[in-house]
């Protein structure tokens, strides 16, 4: 697979960045009047440096000028090595420092030192400037980076340097392709005739002309029309690259530098963040709690506030810090992006670092909070995908990868381990989640038996909707699914209960209840009122209903109607007698005549085994259906 790579161009103004991009690629990056003029860069200036079949390597000349550390900073960002150019007569200056501290906050690790002018100084003095730069270097990630003399006006060393930069290049692996597309716009302008277009390098990810994407955080919709790489026309794009895209659905005043190109709805827009930051080591200002910062995030530049939570201010520290920052715009960004932020008045970069969850909530100041914040930036994939998971409860992949910051080809590697349950074809919550619902779900049933034991269970929708406002509905009936499968739970039509548990009168009423019962089954067919037997065996009233209710479900007494109830054995043998007594129909008389019963007893009766389905009534005649008691 052909890999892509796009490489900087640092360093203090006018040391010579803009000559040697020149001098390499045959490109005048300075493309603005202004900078023309000025003999200054203002904005990013991007060229095509080297091209084979295995790499296509890309340069961007971002500007010196400590006015233009904005444009510098979204200039870098998306690069994957950096050419750090220090002219041999004025050797480190200001902007060199700067830059070198961005390159650093920006995670940058990759560098070569380009010692540029030096037909202007003598031999010993280039010695002098070496000193100087590896003085600087000291402690930083390119201090074991390689040095390459360059004079650009007679291409002197140049093409050294490029073979310098292709070898450190061809070594290394690019940026992943296989994740959702992102692009950091950096650069929006017209073409007459074509309409819009935004440039930037493609972060990650790869697109395909024709490919509808959004542009976040503005949320807008677009069709990605035609792409070109340095001018010339391409099918595709992929990270490390510069493309340029035509796109439909937005004009030129919708958008603007900041704004980020996607094809995915997984990266988060946010205003508040959990970071781990870095500062300079010459910091002029005391930094104070809620400081108001500037933070530039890929090619985004947004103000907002440092929100420390073990310290209220900060002067000099060479530690990595755990904070927020509370921003004032909303921005586009996932878990390990990196950042800078600097003071907006007086100016100064005051450090960087990278995202550790880009779902910053609002934390108590405390060392609670820190180890919290500790455990988050340490996470390995797994323990991020449970945290996630328990938080969220139950997540489509998409929603996954959003959270835990991981792309979806790697979440898929790990969605089959035996801690991660898939709830349906779309959505995944966590083993330990399920579990501990299952165990709160036997607990409350267990509750519910306890004070309830009469009750052949609790309904369904009563025993769910307690935990609707801490559960997803989905996930609820996915949990009671797996307890009713596994034997935990039984289901008897909308009532759920404990496997175990069968519906019994509460020990301290058993004898009463059982003297009740003898005392009805004595009566024979000439009954009182049921509730006469209740008060008769000293039952109190507030469990006779839940009494009569359990025996009426346990078929231990049959309803003739609201007030009359005879015993189970009683009413069958009844039926029987009826039954056999009569043929396939008959009628009131008849029933009469067959069990001597009054109207007070007879008619509800008949009625009952109407709403049975024992018989039918057709007119004055009832006639008698199938069924298991008929012989």
């Amino acid at each position: 697979m052909k890999r892509y790579f796009t490489i900087g161009m640092a360093g203090h103004i006018d040391h010579g960045k803009t000559s040697l991009t020149k001098a390499l690629t045959n490109v005048d990056t300075d493309r603005l009047k202004e900078e023309k003029e000025r003999q200054i860069s203002i904005e990013p200036g991007f060229a095509p440096l080297y091209e084979d079949d295995d790499v296509q390597i890309s340069v961007v000349d971002v500007p010196g000028h400590e006015r233009f550390i904005r444009q510098m900073i979204a200039g870098v960002a998306g690069i994957d090595l950096v050419v750090l150019v220090v002219a041999a007569d004025e050797g480190v200056m200001p902007q060199t420092r700067e830059h070198l501290d961005i390159l650093g906050f920006l995670g940058i690790e990759s560098g070569i030192i380009a010692i540029t002018k030096i037909d202007r100084v003598e031999e010993e003095f280039i010695e002098l400037v070496k000193d100087d730069i590896l003085a600087e270097l000291e402690g930083s990630v390119f201090q074991d980076a390689p040095f390459l003399l360059v004079d650009s006006i007679k291409k002197k060393g140049t093409e050294e340097l490029k073979q310098t930069i292709v070898t450190m290049l061809k070594s290394r692996e690019m940026r992943d392709f296989r994740g959702a597309f992102r692009l950091p716009v950096d650069q929006v302008f017209t073409v007459k005739g074509q309409g819009t277009v935004v440039r930037g390098t493609v972060f990650e990810g790869s697109v395909e002309e024709g490919k509808m994407l959004r542009v976040m955080p503005r949320n807008l919709e677009v069709k990605a029309r035609q792409l070109q790489v340095h001018h010339k026309a391409a099918n595709i794009a992929f990270a490390g690259q510069r493309v340029a895209i035509n796109i439909a659905g937005a004009s030129k005043e919708e958008l603007k530098r900041g704004d980020v190109l996607v094809s995915s709805d997984r990266f988060i827009v946010t205003r508040t963040i959990d970071v781990a930051i870095v500062t300079a080591g010459d910091l002029e200002y005391l930094v104070k709690q809620r400081t108001p910062v500037k933070c530039h995030i890929g090619t985004a530049e947004v103000m907002g506030r440092i929100v420390f939570f073990d310290r209220n201010e900060l002067k000099e520290n060479t530690e990595e810090i755990l904070c927020q920052l509370r921003l004032d715009e909303e921005i586009v960004t996932k878990r390990g992006d990196r950042f800078i932020i600097r003071r907006p008045s007086p100016q100064e970069t005051i450090g960087g670092g990278w995202v550790i969850d880009p779902r910053g909530n609002k934390y108590r100041y405390g060392e609670k909070t820190i180890k919290e914040l500790q455990k988050k930036k340490v996470g390995t994939p797994p323990e991020r995908i449970a945290a996630a998971l328990f938080e969220g409860k139950i997540l489509s992949l998409a929603q996954l990868s959003k959270r835990t910051a991981l792309d979806e080809g790697i979440l898929k590697d790990y969605l089959g381990s035996e801690t991660i349950v898939k709830v349906n074809s779309k959505e995944f919550t966590i083993r330990s989640l399920v579990d501990a619902m299952k165990d709160d779900l036997e607990d409350r049933l267990d509750e519910f038996h306890r004070h309830n034991p009469m009750r052949k269970g609790v309904n369904k929708a009563e025993l769910l909707q307690p935990l609707q406002e801490m559960f997803p509905r989905t996930l609820l009936e996915f949990v009671l699914e797996e307890g009713l499968s596994e034997g935990l739970f039984n289901r008897e039509g909308q009532f759920v209960k404990l496997l175990s548990f069968q519906p019994h009168v509460p020990k301290n009423w058993e004898k009463r209840t059982e003297g009740m019962l003898t005392a009805l089954q004595h009566d024979g067919l000439h009954v009182r009122y049921l509730s006469d037997y209740i008060k008769d065996a000293g039952i109190p009233e507030h469990i006779a209903g839940e009494l009569k209710k359990f025996l009426e479900e346990s078929r231990m007494i049959v309803p003739l109607d609201q007030q009359y109830y005879w015993h189970s054995e009683l009413f069958d043998s009844t039926v029987e007698k009826l039954n056999r007594g009569t043929g396939t129909e008959f009628e009131v008389g008849d029933a009469k005549a067959i069990l001597g019963l009054s109207r007070k007893y007879l008619i509800p009766l008949l009625e009952r085994l109407d709403s049975l389905n024992y018989t039918k009534r057709a007119g004055n005649k009832r006639i008698w259906l199938p069924n298991p008691l008929r012989r």
